[in-house]
């Protein structure tokens, strides 16, 4: 379901299924192979629905949400690359559907969630403070409302001062701006030209640019950035190639 590759090499992978939900450890060589990390298997119960995993950028905290029982496992990663369970890992999500996580790049202690399964209207975003030992605690007036549906996935500013969130039932894009104690507050939401089933969302290297997977319209839809507001650039949006389906992920190198 996703994949979170940490600044050391360490890659760990959500898998969603049947008799092997899971979360699995890799090493990452410098020539790209990938060799497994012995007893690395974290296992979920079946039907946990698992959804994003994310390193921090120090890469000795990951946190994995279970969108189908609304919670979220957070994990101290041990220096053999194990993962150890935080005390009261899994904790239960501040609302319904918790989907894409991140970390701030600019405060690793600072994590954000989004809750997709709220209803019409009702998505929103937590705020969570990850302290030493991975126990999550809520930020200020967390979750923050941002009167869309179904808010997935969430990309952060480079500098740690925005957060994005892509509203799939909803086919426009919310910004907030970050507090400094990790607080959000909404900016607006940006319509997605022709958006439809839009999932994932990255940043361009250089974070002027924020690019969006289109995946029910089979596109990619760029946008300007300038703090925490977005202009979709006016040529139409790139297609992706014949024969793809149900796209999901995207990734800027």
């Amino acid at each position: 379901m996703s994949v979170a590759v940490s600044p050391s090499g360490l890659v760990y992978a959500a898998n969603s299924g049947t008799g092997g939900s899971n979360y699995t450890g890799f090493r990452l060589s410098l020539n790209g192979t990938l060799t497994p990390v012995p007893g690395s298997t974290y296992a979920v119960p079946d039907g946990s629905g698992l959804g994003d995993v994310f390193f921090n950028d120090l890469g000795n905290h990951l946190v994995g949400t279970r969108t189908g029982t609304s919670a979220i496992d957070s994990f101290v990663v041990a220096p053999n690359g194990r993962l150890l369970p935080a005390q009261g890992s899994p904790f239960t999500g501040q609302r319904l559907g918790q989907l894409g996580a991140e970390f701030s790049p600019a405060n690793p202690s600072q994590l954000f969630v989004t809750n997709a399964h709220n209803g019409a209207g009702l998505g929103t975003v937590s705020a969570f403070r990850d302290n030493l030992f991975g126990q999550l605690s809520p930020i200020g007036s967390s979750p923050y409302a941002d009167g869309q549906t179904a808010p997935c996935w969430v990309e952060i500013s480079h500098d740690g001062r925005y957060l994005f969130a892509v509203n799939t039932g909803s086919g426009n894009i919310s910004s907030y701006a970050i507090n400094r104690n990790g607080s959000l507050a909404l900016i607006g939401s940006t319509p997605i030209s022709g958006g439809g089933a839009d999932i994932d969302a990255r940043l361009s290297p250089d974070g002027k640019y924020l690019l969006v997977d289109g995946s029910g319209m089979h596109f990619v839809s760029v946008f300007a950035v300038n703090g925490g507001s977005l202009t979709e650039l006016p040529s139409p949006p790139t297609p992706l190639p014949a024969g793809i389906t149900s796209p999901a992920g995207i990734v800027n190198t």
